[in-house]
């Protein structure tokens, strides 16, 4: 299992970039994925070879592999990906029920 990750959980995969399909995506290369994912990249200085950081939150955690959202469901191993931010449940600042009068 996925050490110290959590469902809700941000974190970060290095993908390696392979090429550029048109003026605003960017195909990339995922470790232990598959297959190629293109990406949204505004900027014109990304370079083939070039490593880039995707951030997700974690969807789905099974014994070895990790889901994580980045615009679609990825699953990869979970050594490929990094803890970036952990999950905090929202806290509630004002009681469920008004007080006794």
């Amino acid at each position: 299992m996925a050490q110290g990750i959590k469902i809700g959980d941000e974190v970060a995969i290095t993908a390696t970039v392979r090429r550029r399909v048109t003026e605003d995506h960017v195909s990339v290369s995922i470790p232990s994925y598959g297959q190629p994912h293109p990406i949204v990249d505004q900027t014109a200085k990304v370079q083939k070879g070039q490593h880039i950081e995707l951030i997700g939150s974690v969807t789905h955690i099974d014994e070895n592999h990790v889901t994580v959202n980045l615009c679609i469901s990825v699953t990869l191993d979970a050594g490929t990906v990094r803890l970036v931010t952990p999950y905090k449940p929202p806290t509630r600042k004002t009681p469920r029920m008004d007080k006794a009068t």
